[in-house]
Order: structure tokens, then sequence, then C-alpha cells
């Protein structure tokens, strides 16, 4: 959360003649003396679709702030929570490695490509399995890129509609994607997690680095060398 103050001070503007329909053709405004207001900057969507994730299959309680409020982080908030997660404002009650549990229904991803995509690589490596859904558009989206290197891993995984996981362990891979995405390569290493060998991704164009900062940062094994993770 950002906040700053401002104080807007604005001299009355100028209008030209009246066009047609009774509307001005030009809107003169002079600089104003001082601004003056509140500032709040939501929270990264991309950050905050991971906080949650990693949070829920942390041990213990997470505290994250700066949520953001977004729709697409609202579908992933709901799905961890039918998975088994509880989730209250800004605390999220992990559950370990192992703690998920199936949902009776099929996961709402609503118009969140992010939520699907992390959630497939996650939810591959567990022992039930998983469908996943969203709107009308996000069942358009491309989702083979995620899907043919889980499979690779040993997953089940088809598409459409998106179903995995009910097939374990899975094992490690050296994955190297022909088209850079920082969502693929996350559902790569949110998968690798739970393999019983090493993952290793090589990106022919760095991507956002959020996941493997954030793995690092809660614990886990993660070593990243330029493009190499």
């Amino acid at each position: 959360m950002v906040h700053g103050r401002c104080q807007f001070t604005p001299h009355s503007p100028t209008l030209s003649p009246q066009g047609r329909g009774g509307f001005p053709v030009i809107a003169t405004v002079r600089r104003a003396r001082r601004l003056d207001g509140d500032i709040s900057v939501p929270g990264d969507k991309s950050i905050s679709h991971r906080a949650l994730i990693l949070g829920s299959i942390a041990d213990g309680e997470s505290r994250v702030r700066g949520l953001s409020t977004g729709a697409d982080v609202r579908s992933t908030a709901g799905c961890m929570r039918a998975l088994g997660v509880e989730i209250d404002d800004s605390v999220v009650r992990g559950v370990g490695m192992r703690g998920l549990r199936a949902s009776a229904d099929a996961l709402d991803c609503g118009n969140s490509g992010t939520t699907m995509r992390l959630l497939a690589g996650l939810l591959s490596a567990q022992k039930f399995a998983s469908e996943l859904r969203g709107d009308e558009s996000l069942t358009t989206r491309p989702m083979d890129r995620v899907v043919a290197p889980l499979r690779e891993m040993g997953a089940r995984a088809s598409w459409p509609p998106l179903e995995v996981g009910g097939h374990v362990p899975l094992h490690g891979i050296e994955y190297r994607p022909s088209v850079p995405s920082a969502q693929v390569k996350s559902a790569v290493l949110l998968a690798g997690l739970f393999a019983v060998s090493p993952t290793v991704v090589l990106e022919p164009v760095a991507t956002r680095n959020h996941t493997e900062l954030m793995l690092a940062a809660m614990g886990a094994d993660v070593k990243v060398e330029g493009r190499l993770v």
C-alpha cells in the first residue's frame, strides 16, 4: 500500500463557445498551485496470486500486506478456500505441502488465466484429481503450453476442460519453453516442488521472477543463474 499527499487547487477552466449538441469545443485548465489528496495504489496482482498460493502450502500462518482486491485474485482465493485453506482478508493459514484436500466441485477460476495456469501446476502434483473451469473467455485461452510440461513430469493433465492430478509422484525435468511465459514457468516450478528429482527451467528470454524470489524467501531450495532456474 502506497500513500501520497497532494493538494489540488485549480483555477476555473475556460471554455470556448459551444459546438454542436451544446458540448464545448475546447477546455483550457490553467496550472494548479497546489495538489492535495490521498492516493492508494492497488496491490500487485501477480504477486498477490503467488502469495495466496504459496501461503496456502506453507506451514503456519502468512500475512499478506497490500493484497490485491481485484476479481482475478479473488478467484485464486476462492479456489484455495475450496481446497481447504482458511483465508481471512490478508491472513492465510497454510495447510502444508500435503494438506490440500479435493474440492467437491470444479474450481472456478473466473476470468483469471493466472489462477488456472498456476493452480494447474500445483494441483498436478496432488494425489487427488481436480477440474479447473472459467468463464467463456477463459475457456478459449490456450492451456497446451501448461499441460505439455506437466505431462512430461508424469502428471495426469488434459485440456479442455483442464483436469489435473491424481497421478503421483512426479519427476523433475529440464524444461526449455519455446515461448517465454512467467505463468508457465511458475506452473512448472510449483509442480517441481513435489517432484522426486530437481526441476530446471531454462528460459529463452528472462521473464518476471516473482515466483523464484517468493519461493526462496519462504524457504524453498531454489537457485537462479541468469535465465536458468
